[in-house]
């Protein structure tokens, strides 16, 4: 077979792969614009009335806000802690760092709804030796966002670590400049790419959870994710298109310009 022929069949074969990625999310797009009160095709006419509805809707209008506060500082947790441990992992070799890097990164391959129920199950033995309340706090519903984005900013963090030249640094360092001055001059501008994209990505993690909040949001915090589930328990129209077309856009937006800063392809 001729390499036309192999690049026509691989070409299809990657429209097809593409096509079943996208296809659904352009049919909730869609069906986020039908004028029918009940999700029916075909349709009997477009409009925009459903997101002014989503909008209008104080479960979905309080749930995005929440979601955005909590995926911000979930964020912020994670650049804290995720720098400083790219940097270890990185710059300072020392016994078990394999090990350890494998542990950080770990979050990334457990489920969402076992990591959800473990940080749970973890939260009430907490309670129970310490006598003071994580599950349904705060508190809780932060660090177990905090705990899903963490690995993305270690991934982040540590390739563009990686691609870095430290002879700058160590210029710096030899002309009598202080290990924080050779981090914020030379390091973190070195690094500002892969802090952008692990921000963003981080944010996008924390914003699309729905495991762990289901586990962990308290009484009156429900995140956007947890507004959806319980309005389609009892409702099918296309409020929910128009709410879920509105994260689909945002996250499209984030991720592009994510790659902007960090290839993508070569994280996963």
């Amino acid at each position: 077979m001729s390499n036309a022929a192999l690049n026509r069949i691989y070409a299809l074969l990657s429209g097809l792969v593409l096509a079943f990625i996208v296809l659904p999310l352009g049919i909730i797009v869609w069906a986020s614009f039908f004028a029918n009160k009940i999700l029916t095709f075909p349709p009997t006419g477009y409009t925009f009335d459903w997101y002014i509805r989503a909008w209008s809707m104080d479960v979905f209008r309080e749930g995005f806000l929440v979601s955005i506060q909590t995926a911000v500082i979930a964020t912020g947790i994670s650049l804290l802690l995720g720098v400083p441990a790219s940097l270890a992992l990185v710059r300072y070799p020392f016994p078990g760092r394999d090990a350890i890097q494998s542990l950080l990164l770990s979050p990334m391959i457990v489920p969402g709804i076992v990591g959800g129920a473990a940080l749970y199950i973890a939260f009430i033995e907490l309670e129970i030796l310490f006598d003071v309340q994580v599950a349904g706090t705060l508190g809780g519903l932060l660090t177990a966002h905090a705990l899903i984005a963490f690995p993305w900013t270690v991934r982040l963090v540590t390739a563009s670590l990686t691609g870095t030249n430290r002879t700058i640094e160590e210029a710096a360092a030899s002309l009598g400049a202080a290990p924080f001055t050779v981090f914020r001059r030379i390091t973190l501008p070195a690094i500002r790419s892969g802090l952008i994209a692990a921000a963003l990505f981080s944010f996008v993690i924390s914003f699309i959870d729905l495991e762990k909040s289901l586990f962990l949001v308290g009484p009156g915090r429900t995140t956007l994710q947890i507004a959806l589930v319980n309005y389609m328990e009892w409702n099918l129209d296309p409020t929910v298109a128009a709410v879920a077309s509105v994260q689909i856009l945002i996250i499209c937006v984030l991720l592009v310009i994510s790659d902007r800063y960090a290839k993508l392809s070569r994280v996963f």
